[in-house]
């Protein structure tokens, strides 16, 4: 049976500034009432007790988050201008660059490999103030492959992939913040199936140069946190223009934590959509989003996608199996006997795409915006599973990303709340879609519905 992530660590009772979100910890740290050696201290307390049990972490230095934070003090009490980040621990999936610090991207190939360079979503935490507190596990060049991470509300369930660290350490109280990427559905997944609040940007909008690149029009950088407004909090200051990553625009970076932190002018209007995957969702699932549309009441309208939409399943396969059997080609060329038959049989299958299929795959996207389109000119944003259910009983998988890769494909932010719960005690993530670049409205609507249904229960 599952249970609440605080139950399944009493062993190691969590200490009360654990509890405390990003955003009231970003408060403390900037007037001084808690310094940022005793929030990493109270961070990796909580990571060495716990990583035997849920093994979140690829890499972690005691002595390297303390100096950290002790420089850190240091600068807010020499009266310099702090960061938006300031003092906050953040968990770094280990496909993203740190200088000096080993990114083995999950794989034996990159085995101690050490970049000379931040990333640009790294170097952009240290501008805002942040503590890179670790690298987080990841499967396998962040594919299917399940990776050692266990869930924090049952270790005996899969955590999700391929950001299964990311999310798992801020489940489990290991620190507040973390980030990830999703090519398929390696945010919204795994943060449904470990109880905490994912949030995958529009595309492009946070840019991807030092990150491990799988699908180049697929990959997209995302945050884990315990609430909506932390989420907001880390995911703005990453956003912004950069001109190594041609899917960035030079347009102003989104005030999320201000809207989200914003009323809607109005109550929202949610369109519940089935997805062409739903025959894929479980009873219970199934049951759930039923109850939770009859308690939104005319704030919901059930919608059906068109028939097109059936197809982009596939065909966002087809463009990720595509680009990964070139960006992983030298991986299996130096060592494909030691990569995982998932990896080898996806490459085979990338190598068998024509170029006349995948060229017509990138046109979609824009098709299928344009019905999406439609939808969002009636509502405010679209209502649907982060999965098919809980997190599967066993880990020989890391679960079913087929309620994610629409939106991914598409380029849509998608945020996933942990607003529902099986008979057992297992998270259930509500996710909301909205409308390409409006990620900052799509976070606010998220807020108004755990507002309203927190008044409603």
């Amino acid at each position: 049976m599952g249970t609440d992530p605080a139950k399944a660590g009493r062993e190691t009772t969590i200490d009360p500034i654990l509890q405390l979100g990003a955003v009231e910890l970003r408060d403390r740290l900037a007037n001084g009432a808690l310094r940022a050696v005793e929030l990493a201290t109270a961070c990796a307390d909580r990571m060495e007790a716990r990583e035997e049990t849920i093994q979140a972490w690829a890499w972690f230095d005691r002595e390297h988050v303390l100096r950290q934070a002790a420089a850190l003090d240091q600068h807010r009490a020499a009266g310099r201008t702090i960061g938006p980040l300031h003092g906050l621990p953040v968990g770094i999936k280990d496909i993203i660059d740190t200088a000096g610090i080993p990114t083995e991207n999950g794989t034996e190939l990159d085995a101690s490999r050490v970049p000379g360079q931040d990333a640009f979503v790294v170097a952009r935490l240290k501008q805002a103030g942040a503590l890179v507190f670790g690298k987080t596990v990841t499967t396998e060049l962040a594919f299917l492959a399940p990776s050692k991470t266990r869930n924090p509300h049952d270790p005996d369930r899969t955590p999700g992939g391929s950001s299964a660290g990311s999310a798992a350490a801020v489940a489990d109280h290991m620190v507040p913040l973390a980030i990830g990427t999703q090519t398929g559905g390696s945010v919204i997944r795994p943060a449904a199936f470990c109880g905490v609040t994912g949030f995958k940007p529009s595309f492009g909008a946070i840019p991807r140069t030092g990150i491990l690149p799988q699908s180049a029009s697929l990959d997209t950088v995302g945050v884990f946190a315990r609430s909506l407004e932390d989420a907001a909090l880390l995911a703005e200051p990453l956003c912004g223009y950069d001109a190594l990553d041609t899917a960035t625009t030079l347009a102003p970076p989104p005030a999320l934590l201000k809207t989200t932190q914003s009323d809607s002018p109005v109550p929202p209007a949610l369109a519940f959509v089935r997805q062409p995957c739903w025959a894929e969702a479980d009873e219970e699932t199934k049951d759930a989003f039923a109850e939770l549309a009859g308690t939104l009441g005319d704030q919901c309208v059930e919608v059906d996608l068109p028939p097109p939409f059936t197809q982009a399943g596939d065909l966002r396969q087809r463009v990720n199996f595509a680009e990964m059997a070139k960006a992983y080609y030298h991986y299996e060329k130096r060592g494909g006997d030691r990569l995982s038959p998932q990896l080898r049989a996806a490459l085979d299958d990338g190598k068998q795409v024509l170029a006349r299929d995948y060229l017509s795959a990138l046109d979609w996207p824009g098709i299928l915006n344009a019905g999406l389109d439609e939808v969002f000119d009636r509502f405010d944003a679209i209502i649907t599973p982060a999965a098919p259910g809980a997190a599967p009983a066993g880990l020989e998988t890391t679960g079913s990303p087929a309620f994610n890769g629409l939106w991914t494909f598409c380029g849509t932010p998608a945020v996933t709340v942990p607003l529902l719960a099986t008979q057992a005690g297992l998270p259930m993530g509500v996710q909301l879609v909205g409308r390409r670049g409006d990620d900052a409205r799509l976070l606010r609507t998220a807020r108004w519905l755990v507002g309203h249904l927190s008044q409603s229960a």
